[in-house]
């Protein structure tokens, strides 16, 4: 992880820094993976009103785009710290609860098999063989797993069908895997 800790209106003392960077590394966790994180410590003057002059804000950013802010004031730097942290680890612990309770996709079984019989790669289309003699159109954009371009004559294949304009078509195109032998 890229921590940067900084200060504004205030001396960074090492106590401040030595629990930042401990709270920052109990942050990462192995299902969340924090690639960086800012601390910023100020001092806020002219909040005179107010008895919170102490403000840390917290910035954590983790992979896919999230990053998670929490800007907490307190009487003291140690408070203002320890609330900020405490508000990140919140928001991390509700978002790996929301990529746990997703269930990795299931690969479909589909209920046909066929071996590729015609490819017309200008056009983008093939035809597969099916058991039995008949012939089902494909388009490229039906093909899972595998690249159009390196489409051969004779790949085995199962694949999905439905009634087209035309005829029967595929509407998803996967290899087969290949066995041991």
């Amino acid at each position: 992880m890229d921590l940067k800790i900084e200060s504004r209106n205030v001396g960074m003392t090492p106590r401040w820094k030595t629990e930042i960077e401990e709270r920052a590394a109990a942050l990462e966790t192995e299902s969340l993976r924090i690639t960086h994180a800012r601390v910023t410590l100020t001092k806020n003057t002219h909040h005179k009103k107010s008895a919170n002059h102490a403000e840390a804000l917290v910035v954590v950013n983790i992979p896919k785009r999230h990053t998670i802010t929490a800007r907490k004031e307190a009487k003291t730097f140690e408070e203002a710290i320890r609330a900020a942290f405490a508000a990140v680890e919140i928001e991390l612990e509700k978002i790996q609860e929301k990529r746990a309770s997703k269930e990795p996709p299931v690969q479909p079984s589909l209920p046909y098999l066929g071996v590729i019989n015609k490819i017309f790669r200008q056009e983008g289309y093939g035809f597969i063989l099916q058991d039995g003699g008949e012939e089902i159109y494909f388009h490229k954009n039906a093909l899972r797993g595998f690249d159009f371009a390196k489409l051969e004559d004779g790949m085995e294949v199962t694949f999905n069908m439905e009634d087209g304009e035309k005829g029967p078509q595929a509407t998803v195109v996967l290899p087969l895997p290949l066995t041991a032998v």
